[in-house]
């Protein structure tokens, strides 16, 4: 049995506990808010360009590009491939990171040749510890995602991808579909299928004038609608991780709830033994004296 000393020390160490997994859901909660507002900002620029391109590919049925698969709808064979994880900073947060791990763990063991451009403090110490080689672990924290640090990924993976040194390249991120439920994605960025831009049947074709030509235009677009998706991807991820933290700081704190309440039944139950027993004791002690004086 512990003694009263014990219990006392237990429940003010889970109730400092509580403590902390409180803070730390309220601060996720105003941070969600935040991030989740910043997504819904970028949505329309992102569709924009999706519709600026399928304008294109309605005007040009059978146009080549270097983002593209060909016309022709043949596979590219990919010797290497290159893939953007996107992990958290930290953890206490669910299984938040492990899923994001598991699915690059997956598509290495299906594809060996992969070189890993890792966001993330978590993904970095993880593939780091287990000897994984990583192409590039971009400086930068995986909170507060802007267009301008997207903009440095999608730099590199360009770059990678247009001389050659990348035949596909794929990202792996969480996707907030609600605050419920988050879903892990494997995603291939390059090069794009063109089934991704279908256009609407029930659009009308017009004839458009691109300038100075559809190739140059469609080069120019392209850049920017990668460095859209990365960046849609990390705000994804960011908001993914703190409704994990959120559900995993409410679990946190209904245990520890939970957790005080048993601890506060045995430490009456502990105490209330105590007293019974001393009060016992007493009046045997009682007796006894009683006892000796007749």
């Amino acid at each position: 049995m512990n003694s009263i000393k014990d219990i006392k020390n237990r429940i003010n160490s889970v109730s400092d506990t509580r403590k902390i997994t409180n803070a730390m859901y309220l601060i996720a909660s105003t941070k969600v808010r935040k991030a989740k507002a910043e997504l819904d900002k970028t949505r329309p620029y992102f569709l924009a360009l999706q519709q600026e391109i399928k304008r294109i590919f309605r005007t040009v049925n059978d146009l080549d590009n270097k983002y593209f698969y060909p016309a022709d709808g043949k596979l590219l064979l990919a010797k290497t491939y290159g893939c953007l994880v996107i992990t958290a900073d930290k953890g206490l947060a669910g299984a938040y990171n492990q899923n994001v791990i598991k699915q690059t763990m997956d598509l290495l063991n299906d594809h060996p040749n992969t070189k890993l451009f890792v966001v993330g403090e978590y993904g970095r110490q993880y593939f780091e510890k287990r000897n994984i080689s990583i192409e590039q672990s971009f400086d930068l924290t995986a909170q507060n995602p802007t267009m301008y640090r997207a903009r440095e990924i999608s730099n590199r993976l360009l770059d990678g991808f247009e001389k050659g040194e990348l035949g596909k390249i794929f990202v792996v991120y969480t996707d907030a579909r609600n605050s419920q439920v988050e879903e892990v994605k494997t995603t291939r960025l390059l090069p794009f299928h063109r089934g991704n831009f279908v256009s609407d049947p029930t659009v009308i074709n017009l004839d458009f004038e691109f300038s100075p030509s559809i190739e140059e235009v469609l080069d120019s677009i392209m850049p920017n609608y990668v460095a859209g998706f990365i960046y849609s991807a990390l705000v994804d991820s960011y908001c993914s991780e703190l409704d994990s933290r959120l559900n995993a700081m409410n679990n946190a704190n209904t245990n520890a709830q939970e957790l005080l309440a048993a601890l506060s039944l045995e430490f009456n139950r502990v105490r209330q033994a105590a007293i019974t027993q001393e009060i016992t004791e007493i009046c045997a002690g009682s007796k006894a004296k009683h006892g000796k004086e007749n």
